[in-house]
C-alpha cells in the first residue's frame, strides 16, 4: 500500500465514522451513569475508591509531562513534543476533573471530567499522525483536533443543559481514533522503535470501557472493587505504557513517509 492509499484509508474512515454519527438518533447522557456501584465512604471520603483511583492519571501525566522538558525528550524533531505535551497535560487534568466528578456526580460536575478526556485523545491521535504520516500535519491539526474534542463536550453539556443533550460528536471523538490510530501503526513506517506500545495502550484503553460496562458485577464478585474503579486504574496504566515507550525507545532504521508496510 503507498502512502496517498494509506492516508485515503484513515479519511474513509472517517467518513464512515461521520456518516454513522450523522445518521444516527441523538444520545442524550443516561441519568443512571452517575449511579455508580461502589459508593462507599473511606477516611470521609465519599465514593472514595473511585475518587482515589484518579491517582495514577495525575502521577502518569505528570511523569510524562516532565520527561517532555526541553533538552529531555527523545525525538527525532523536537516539535514532536507539542502533541505528547498537551496529551500528558490532559491526562492529568482527567485525573483532577475525575476527582471532582466522582465526590459528587453529576452531569454539572461529568464536563469537567470529560473536557481534559477529549483533549487527551486528540493529542494522542495528533501525536501518532506526527510520528507516522508527518509532523507538520501533526502539528497542524493538533489544534483544531483539541478544539474539536472540547466542542463535542461543551456541545452535549450545553445541550444538556436545555432538555437536548447529544453525545454523539463526543462518542465520535472518543471512539474514532481508537480505530484510526491502530490503522496508521499498522499501514504506516514506524518512526521510533517499540512502535507496538502505543497499540498495547490503545487495547488496554479498550478493555478498560469493558470494566466501565461491568462496573455492578465486578463489585458483586466480591464486594472489593467495582469496575468503574478497575477502568481508572486500566485507563492510568495505558497512560504509563507510553511513558514506558518514550522513555525506552530509539529512532527506527525507516523513514515515515516514504510509503507505508
Amino acid at each position: 500500500m503507498t502512502r496517498a492509499r494509506g492516508i485515503a484509508v484513515v479519511l474513509v474512515l472517517l467518513g464512515l465514522a461521520l456518516t454513522v454519527a450523522a445518521l444516527s438518533a441523538p444520545i442524550p447522557q443516561d441519568p443512571a451513569y452517575h449511579r455508580l456501584a461502589d459508593h462507599r465512604t473511606f477516611l470521609g471520603i465519599p465514593n472514595a475508591l473511585n475518587v482515589l483511583s484518579n491517582a495514577p492519571f495525575v502521577v502518569v501525566g505528570a511523569l510524562g509531562a516532565w520527561m517532555l522538558r526541553p533538552g529531555a525528550s527523545p525525538f527525532v524533531d523536537n516539535r514532536e513534543r507539542w502533541p505528547w505535551g498537551v496529551f500528558f497535560i490532559a491526562f492529568l487534568l482527567t485525573g483532577l476533573g475525575s476527582v471532582y466528578y466522582h465526590l459528587a456526580p453529576s452531569d454539572a460536575r461529568l464536563v469537567w471530567d470529560r473536557l481534559p478526556l477529549a483533549a487527551a485523545i486528540m493529542g494522542l491521535f495528533a501525536a501518532v499522525v506526527a510520528e507516522r504520516i508527518d509532523v507538520r500535519a501533526g502539528l497542524a491539526l493538533l489544534a483544531p483536533l483539541v478544539a474539536v474534542g472540547l466542542a463535542s463536550v461543551l456541545w452535549w453539556h450545553v445541550g444538556e443543559a436545555r432538555g437536548r443533550g447529544d453525545l454523539r460528536l463526543y462518542a465520535l471523538v472518543q471512539f474514532y481514533p481508537m480505530v484510526a490510530i491502530p490503522v496508521m501503526l499498522i499501514v504506516f513506517r514506524p518512526r521510533y522503535t517499540l512502535a507496538g506500545a502505543v497499540m498495547v495502550a490503545v487495547g488496554v484503553y479498550a478493555f478498560a470501557k469493558v470494566f466501565e460496562l461491568l462496573d455492578g458485577p465486578i463489585l458483586r464478585l466480591g464486594s472489593v472493587v467495582s469496575g468503574h474503579t478497575l477502568k481508572h486504574v486500566a485507563v492510568g496504566m495505558a497512560g504509563y505504557v507510553l511513558v514506558w515507550m518514550l522513555e525506552r525507545r530509539r529512532p527506527s532504521t525507516v523513514t515515515p513517509g516514504r510509503g507505508t508496510r
